[in-house]
């Protein structure tokens, strides 16, 4: 924890986190554009004593950095086609686990996109557990997550007040961190 402070601090960020310690939750992370989101985010969690697991490409699992990203809390995500869910599979977590909590980045890559990923609210709807709004604020050296998002069940609209509240947030490459929405 005091590592985890001293570093960020050392670096000139600061961290709000304010949500409460629940057993289970997503944490919905944005502006994703750099793999220093990655390091960031958890130095954060890990500031306030608190451990998140989290999605990657299955590509980064492979020796040694697999055991390392596994012992870090985590899931390899494989594109297996249709017959396989993601959600599905994760939501079964979230169901056989007493404690989990996921970050999860919505635009699914560090690309500029406009068509932002809708698995954490589906999982979260599955699930029933909450979502907490993170922020990564590269232009006010920020890491905030105080905010929860109760979704609503309707995907599309839920997604455009995920997006319109990231509005105005800028990540480490602003130029590739969209909230527009799609066509």
């Amino acid at each position: 924890m005091g590592i985890s402070k001293m570093i960020l601090k050392m670096a000139g960020w600061k961290v709000n986190i304010t949500i409460p310690d629940v057993p289970k939750s997503i944490i919905c992370v944005a502006p994703h554009t750099s793999n220093w989101d990655f390091i960031l985010g958890k130095l954060a969690y890990a500031s306030i004593g608190r451990k998140a697991g989290f999605l990657m490409k299955s590509t980064w699992f492979f020796f040694p950095l697999g055991y390392l990203f596994k012992a870090m809390g985590g899931i390899p995500v494989v594109r297996k086609g249709k017959q396989f869910s993601l959600v599905d599979y994760i939501t079964e977590l979230y169901k056989s686990k007493e404690r989990l909590t996921l970050a999860i980045t919505p635009e699914g890559t560090r690309k500029a996109t406009s068509k932002w990923r809708t698995g954490f609210l589906r999982i979260a709807l599955n699930a029933d557990v909450p979502i907490f709004l993170g922020i990564l604020d590269y232009e006010h050296k920020s890491i905030i997550v105080t905010d929860e998002f109760i979704p609503s069940g309707n995907i599309e609209e839920d997604l455009k007040r995920v997006k319109d509240y990231y509005k105005g947030y800028k990540g480490k490459y602003p130029e590739k961190f969209s909230t527009d929405y799609e066509q």
